[in-house]
């Protein structure tokens, strides 16, 4: 893991392993454990690559009503590797521990108006921030 890095809605955290990073990767751990255990620690995971609009277009809606994802960016190898929810997606959205999907399937919540509950229900947004 190089280090966290901010950019314009939240922080990007990258999974080079390294050990000099007090947020060194367990290189024993498998992808599945590593994937698992980042999830259910923050509330909502975006799985990412840099060069992906889909992976912009999902970071800015996030951005756009007050969540501030942890942003995990994969390298094409990683991503090969990488089994998100059954399928091999980028991007790959996780809220509160559970796979939501891609793109498609962030945009089909948010259009179904269940977007907001879900983030409010894992803690990712505050009703009282809410512009109604």
């Amino acid at each position: 893991m190089q280090g966290l890095n901010r950019y314009d809605g939240g922080v990007r955290l990258e999974l080079t392993t390294t050990t000099t990073s007090p947020l060194a990767i367990d290189v024993a751990e498998s992808t599945e454990m590593r994937i698992r255990r980042l999830t259910s620690e923050n509330p909502v995971v975006i799985f990412s690559r840099s060069s992906c609009y889909m992976c912009h277009v999902m970071k800015s809606l996030l951005s756009s009503i007050g969540v501030h994802p942890t942003v995990i960016e994969l390298d094409e190898d990683e991503i090969s590797s990488a089994v998100f929810g059954g399928a091999s997606v980028s991007p790959a959205l996780y809220i509160g521990g559970a796979c939501v999907g891609g793109l498609e399937s962030l945009v089909a919540l948010h259009l179904s108006n269940n977007l907001v509950p879900k983030l409010l229900e894992v803690g990712a947004m505050r009703s009282e921030f809410l512009i109604i």
